[in-house]
């Protein structure tokens, strides 16, 4: 039962995150909470997968992606994976980020 409660806290935890992002206005805003909830390299490492997202989106091979953005071959799979098949959240983003394939 304790592993339960435990698994249902960690939704509760990461629904509050989730609706905390949708509070944001400004890349102001998304820039500050950043820096308050992660390190310096955790914030990087986001960037560098969405920026693996950008190129991988425009047609950039992986080896092109790689050398650009300095991501391991396994971080540009895991990031062509989730584009390919994962939830749907990098999709949304580059859409409204208007990052669409040229």
């Amino acid at each position: 039962m304790a592993g339960h409660e435990s698994a249902k806290m960690q939704e509760q935890m990461v629904d509050r995150l989730c609706e905390a992002l949708c509070t944001l206005e400004s890349p102001q805003e998304a820039r500050a909470l950043l820096a308050d909830l992660c390190t310096v390299r955790e914030t990087a490492e986001f960037a560098q997968r969405l920026e693996v997202a950008v190129m991988l989106r425009k047609g950039a091979s992986y080896i092109e992606v790689s050398k650009a953005t300095g991501a391991s071959s396994t971080t540009v799979s895991r990031v062509s994976k989730c584009l390919n098949s994962g939830a749907g959240g990098y999709a949304v983003v580059l859409d409204r980020l208007g990052t669409n394939e040229d």
